[in-house]
């Protein structure tokens, strides 16, 4: 997948451009996407316009909270068929009328011959235009639209809202099912206080970022990719109660089976089930019994 972000090369050939923020590239996303990677046949290269995640405010507070980072993003998006992504400041496009946007980054920088969007796309200074508008727009320049409907999962319309919220109460199967994958984190690890070692049970620590969602603090079984293996883990959101050395959150993994050194590296984790709600024990005895009751309930999974 070519990033043409912040250069001045365009695609080598006409494109079908899926359009969105796609902050957690769930299945009604992906659904975009594929309406995209569809054209491949015609000799239309799929392509995605979005925005860097971080730089969208919501509702003038701060900004929204990331479901999946930037790197994961661009890593779904490649297996999903993208060929190339337009990803700018969010800032540096949010004045752009409607009529620029088209103009400048849908005909002249992707070669847009088709454009792919869902229904609630928003577009142009302040949101003002849609669908109708973008359908206008670019039929001057002879670029088709197709408008992708909403994916429904359990009765309802799948959003990143929807999905953010499952994850903050811990319901992560539930988001996952909307996701269309695992949640997943991908960080660099880092020194603990190897705590975990002198109760048997090494565990790697990376810290989550802010603006980065954080699941419902509490254990869950996990998936830990390593050398492109998936390995079952256990993983603890939190901070750590029971040592009480910790204020910021961070994310502690034991890797059923594995002893090797990851310090230094970035690690990707996904989350399977939720356990348990995050503890404080009285005594690392009691924690050690707790890891253990962990470890073989994800043994079992």
């Amino acid at each position: 997948m070519e990033d043409l972000t912040g250069s001045n090369r365009v695609p080598s050939t006409k494109t079908a451009v899926a359009l969105g923020l796609f902050d957690g590239l769930h299945s009604g996303h992906q659904d975009v996407i594929h309406a995209a990677v569809d054209f491949i046949p015609e000799g239309i290269a799929p392509a995605v316009f979005t925005f860097e995640t971080d730089t969208v405010t919501s509702k003038g507070k701060g900004g929204v909270d990331v479901i999946l980072s930037r790197d994961l993003k661009f890593e779904l998006l490649e297996r999903l068929g993208v060929e190339y992504i337009y990803s700018p400041d969010f800032l540096n496009f949010k004045e752009l009328t409607a009529v620029q946007f088209v103009k400048m980054v849908l005909k002249d920088k992707l070669r847009a011959k088709y454009v792919i969007c869902g229904e609630d796309f928003r577009f142009g200074r302040g949101g003002v235009c849609g669908k109708k508008e973008l359908e206008v727009l670019c039929k001057e320049y002879g670029i088709t639209i197709v408008v992708v409907p909403p994916t429904i999962i359990d009765g309802d319309v799948v959003s990143s809202t929807r999905i953010r919220n499952h994850i903050k109460l811990g319901e992560i199967e539930k988001a996952n099912r909307l996701l269309g994958y695992e949640f997943k984190m991908k960080l660099p690890v880092v020194y603990g206080n190897q705590i975990g070692r002198t109760l048997d049970f090494p565990t790697i620590n990376q810290y989550i970022p802010q603006r980065q969602i954080i699941p419902k603090f509490g254990v869950y079984a996990s998936k830990t990719i390593i050398d492109g293996k998936a390995m079952r883990s256990v993983t603890n959101i939190g901070i750590k109660p029971t040592i009480g050395k910790e204020t910021e959150p961070l994310a502690e993994t034991n890797i059923l089976g594995y002893s090797g050194d990851l310090y230094g590296q970035t690690v990707e984790i996904s989350l399977s089930r939720f356990i348990r709600p995050e503890q404080k024990f009285t005594s690392l005895d009691e924690l050690k019994a707790h890891v253990m009751a962990d470890i073989e309930y994800a043994k079992n999974l």
